[in-house]
C-alpha cells in the first residue's frame, strides 16, 4: 500500500476546510464565552444530533467494534448496545429538564440543585475531575487509536501522529468554539459515513473475501454471526448480556451515555434553540449511533478474521508495530490497506475526521468546565469575556498535551472502554435520582466519585501488573470488578446521603420551580415510560432488521422492520398529543 498524490490531496483539502470553518466561526466565538461554548443557544436539533453522532464516531470506535467482533463475535457488541437504554432515558426524562435549566455547563447544575459551600466545592471538584482527569483518559484512548491507524496507514510513529494532529485540532477548536466544532462535525460525519460504507463494500468484494455470501459462509466467520450471545455459555452470557442489561446501563457513567445526561451531550442540549430541539437532537443521536452506524464496522471486523486470523498474522504483516500498539483493534486499520487509490485517501480522511471530531468536542467541553466552573467561579470571579475565551483556548492546548502524553500508557480500545466504565461504576443511579430525590446532597456526589475512582485505579493497577506476569498473583474477572465497583460505590453514596444534612428547602423549592415550573415532577410518567420502551424496541428493531437483511433472513428483517415502524408511529402520536411534555 502506498498513498498517491490523489490520496494526499483529499486529506489536505479536508484539513484546509476544517481550518477555514474554524476561522470563519471565530468571528462569533470571540464575542463572549456563551458564543464560544454554546453557540448562542440557537442551534437546531439536526445539527446538534449530527454533532453528537460525529463525536461518538471516534477513531477508536471502529477499532473497538472490530476487536469485539474478532474476540466475541457480533454479539460482543452488546457491551455497548445495552447503553441505548441510558440514551433513551435521557431523551424522554431529562433532555427538556437540561434545556429548561438555562445553565452554561452541566456543572452549574450543582449550585442550582444544592446549597452552601459544599455545592461550590462539588462544582469545582467535578470541573477538574471530569474536565481534566476523566476527559484526558477519554481523549488518550482516541489518541492511541489514531496513532495505531497512522502507524499502519502512514508509517508514522505515535509521537509524530499526535504532534501533527494535535496542531490542527487545537487550532480550529480554539478558534471557532462550539460553533466551529458543530459545523466541522457536520462535514466530518458525512465524510466518515461515506468512507466507512464505501470501504466496507469494497473490502467485502475483495478476491480474498469473495463477496458477502462467501464472507458469511466462511468457516472462520459463521460461528461469529449470532446477534445474541450463546446462552449455553454462562460466562459469555454474563459478560456480554446480563451485566450490561442488569447493571451497566443504569449504574455507570460513560461518555456519550451518561445516565440522566451529562458531558458533551448536555452541552449540545444546552446549546439547542429550545426544549423540543434538545429532545429531538438526543433522539436522533441515539438512533444514528446505535441503529445506523455499526454494520459497516461489523462487516469489516468479520472480513478481518479471514485476512488476519490471529494477532500473529497482523504483527507479521506490520512488523513495525510496537508491542504497546499491537492488538485486535488494529485489524480495522489493517484492512484499510487493501483499498485502492482515491478510496484509501477518502477513508483515511474519514478516520482523521472521526479522530478530530471527537477530540475537538472533548477539548471544547473540557475547557468549558475549566473556564466556567473553575476559573471564573473560583480563580477570577471578575474575569471579562475576553479573558474567559483566552483561558478557554489555553486550556484547550494543555488538555491536548496531557491526553497525548497519557495515551502512551494505554494499549487497546477495549481496555480504555472498560477503564472508563469502571471509573464511572456506581455513580449512574445517583445522576438519575438527583433530579427527583431531594435527600441527595453534594456529599453524595463527592462520595460516589471518590469511591468509584479509587476502586477503578486499584483494579487498573492490579490488571496492569498481571499483564506483566506469566501467572497473575491476584485476579478478579472483569465483570466481577464492575459489580464490585457498582455495589461498593452505590452503598457508599447512599450511606453518605442518609447521614449528612440535606439541601436547604429554599434551594430545593427554587430548583423545582425553575425545572418543573410548579408541575408534578412525575407528570405524564406513564406515557414517558411507554415512549422509552417503544424507542428502545424500535431502534433495536432497525438495527437487527438491517442485520437480518444482510444475513439474507428476509422474513425476520421484515418483521423487525414492522416493529420499528409501529414503535415510530406510537411515539409520533404521543408527541402529537403533547403527552411527552
Amino acid at each position: 500500500m502506498k498513498l498517491t498524490l490523489l490520496d494526499y490531496s483529499i486529506i489536505i483539502i479536508f484539513f484546509l476546510l476544517s481550518l477555514y470553518i474554524g476561522i470563519r466561526a471565530s468571528k462569533s466565538a470571540k464575542k463572549n464565552s456563551t458564543e464560544f461554548f454554546l453557540s448562542g443557544r440557537n442551534m437546531p436539533w439536526w445539527l446538534l444530533g449530527i454533532s453528537m453522532v460525529a463525536t461518538t464516531f471516534a477513531a477508536d470506535t471502529p477499532g473497538l467494534v472490530t476487536e469485539l467482533v474478532r474476540k466475541h463475535g457480533v454479539s460482543g457488541n452488546w457491551v455497548w448496545w445495552a447503553l441505548l437504554l441510558t440514551g433513551m432515558l435521557t431523551v424522554f426524562f431529562y433532555a427538556k429538564l437540561w434545556r429548561k435549566s438555562g445553565i452554561s455547563t452541566d456543572l452549574e447544575f450543582y449550585e442550582l440543585r444544592y446549597s452552601g459551600k459544599a455545592a461550590s466545592l462539588l462544582r469545582g471538584f467535578r470541573a477538574i475531575y471530569l474536565g481534566v482527569i476523566f476527559n484526558v483518559i477519554t481523549m488518550a484512548g482516541v489518541c492511541l487509536a489514531g496513532a495505531k491507524i497512522a502507524n499502519i496507514l502512514l508509517g508514522l510513529s505515535q509521537t509524530e501522529t499526535l504532534l501533527y494532529s494535535s496542531i490542527i485540532v487545537v487550532i480550529y477548536s480554539s478558534l471557532g468554539g462550539l460553533k466551529g466544532v458543530l459545523l466541522t462535525d457536520f462535514v466530518q460525519f458525512i465524510i466518515a459515513m461515506v468512507g466507512s460504507i464505501w470501504a466496507t463494500i469494497y473490502i467485502v468484494n475483495l478476491p480474498e473475501i469473495g463477496g458477502l455470501d462467501n464472507l458469511l459462509q466462511h468457516t472462520s466467520v459463521a460461528g461469529k454471526l449470532n446477534l445474541l450471545p450463546d446462552f449455553s455459555n454462562t460466562e459469555t452470557l454474563i459478560t456480554l448480556f446480563i451485566i450490561p442489561f442488569a447493571v451497566q446501563w443504569w449504574s455507570t457513567w460513560y461518555p456519550g451515555a451518561e445516565p440522566g445526561g451529562g458531558g458533551y451531550i448536555a452541552q449540545r442540549m444546552l446549546a439547542a434553540k429550545d426544549e423540543k430541539n434538545a429532545t429531538w437532537a438526543t433522539l436522533f443521536f441515539n438512533f444514528a449511533h446505535y441503529a445506523i452506524r455499526p454494520w459497516p464496522w461489523i462487516l469489516v471486523g468479520l472480513a478481518s478474521i479471514i485476512i488476519f486470523p490471529d494477532l500473529i498474522s497482523i504483527n507479521n504483516t506490520f512488523p513495525h508495530l510496537t508491542k504497546e500498539m499491537q492488538g485486535d483493534d488494529v485489524a480495522y486499520a489493517a484492512m484499510m490497506t487493501y483499498l485502492p487509490t482515491g478510496l484509501l485517501g477518502l477513508v483515511l480522511t474519514s478516520l482523521i475526521a472521526a479522530f478530530m471530531s471527537t477530540i475537538s468536542t472533548q477539548l471544547n467541553w473540557g475547557s468549558s468546565y475549566i473556564v466556567n466552573d473553575f476559573y471564573s467561579r473560583f480563580i477570577n470571579k471578575e474575569a471579562s469575556e475576553k479573558q474567559k475565551v483566552i483561558v478557554g483556548r489555553l486550556s484547550t492546548l494543555v488538555l491536548m498535551i496531557m491526553a497525548a502524553s497519557f495515551s502512551f500508557l494505554l494499549q487497546s480500545a477495549e481496555d480504555v472502554f472498560y477503564l472508563l466504565l469502571q471509573i464511572g461504576a456506581g455513580t449512574g443511579l445517583l445522576f438519575i435520582l438527583r433530579w427527583f430525590w431531594s435527600r441527595i446532597n453534594p456529599y453524595s456526589e463527592i462520595a460516589a466519585m471518590a469511591i468509584s475512582f479509587v476502586i477503578a485505579i486499584f483494579f487498573f493497577i492490579i490488571n496492569s501488573i498481571n499483564k506483566q506476569l506469566e501467572v497473575p498473583f491476584f485476579e478478579i474477572k472483569g465483570y466481577w470488578q464492575l459489580i464490585i465497583g457498582v455495589c461498593l460505590t452505590t452503598v457508599g453514596w447512599i450511606i453518605v446521603t442518609l447521614v449528612t444534612k440535606p439541601t436547604k428547602k429554599e434551594t430545593l423549592d427554587a430548583f423545582n420551580q425553575l425545572i418543573f415550573e410548579g408541575d408534578d415532577k412525575f407528570k405524564n410518567i406513564g406515557t414517558k415510560i411507554v415512549a422509552f420502551f417503544c424507542s428502545v424496541f424500535g431502534i433495536y428493531g432497525f438495527l437487527f432488521a438491517t442485520g437480518n437483511f444482510i444475513y439474507g433472513n428476509v422474513g425476520y428483517g421484515v418483521i423487525l422492520s414492522v416493529i420499528t415502524i409501529v414503535c415510530s408511529i406510537v411515539i409520533q402520536q404521543l408527541w402529537k398529543k403533547k403527552l411527552l411534555e
